[in-house]
């Protein structure tokens, strides 16, 4: 988290209200090479502006392992509204499904899941008459890697 550079350095004394604001998709772009196509930056903005010189505020990390979200090839994966808000509202980093599942893979206890195994076993055996039974996956299958992960496909197709 970055601190306001301009504001005063003062605490907030205790039992006053503070307000968290949330301007979603309100974004701050840190490449100067970029600024001539910063539609935040070349927006009039009086209330922001007098808002941001006046009051104390700080920009937050929105990507990758700060809110939940993996690594990809050097790159932290970016975050979406929920994502974001799941952490400002927990207060810590909040580890996403997509890595929960991820770490699963990886360690092999998704292989192991008494649930899934069993599922897929059920699938594959045979109807009470004698025919076989199919097992049909479905699912997100994307490569933003918010929700979902080919990684995750992989596996579950492994695993039936």
């Amino acid at each position: 988290m970055t601190a306001n550079a301009g504001a005063p350095a003062t605490s907030t004394p205790r039992n006053v209200p503070c307000i968290l604001v949330i301007r979603d998709g309100w974004g701050i772009n840190p490449h100067a090479t970029e600024r001539a196509v910063d539609a935040t930056r070349l927006a009039k903005t009086p209330v922001c502006d007098r808002l941001e010189r006046e009051w104390p505020h700080t920009l937050i990390k929105t990507s990758g392992e700060d809110v939940g979200l993996p690594i990809e090839n050097g790159q932290p994966v970016m975050g979406n509204s929920e994502v974001g808000h799941q952490n400002i509202g927990a207060g810590r980093i909040v580890d996403q499904e997509l890595m929960r599942i991820t770490r699963a893979v990886r360690s092999g206890d998704f292989a192991r899941n008494e649930g899934l195994v069993a599922a897929c076993a059920h699938a594959k055996g045979t109807t009470d008459d004698g025919r076989a039974r199919a097992l049909h996956i479905m699912g997100l299958v994307s490569g933003g890697k918010v929700h979902s992960d080919f990684v995750h496909l992989e596996a579950l197709v492994q695993l039936a």
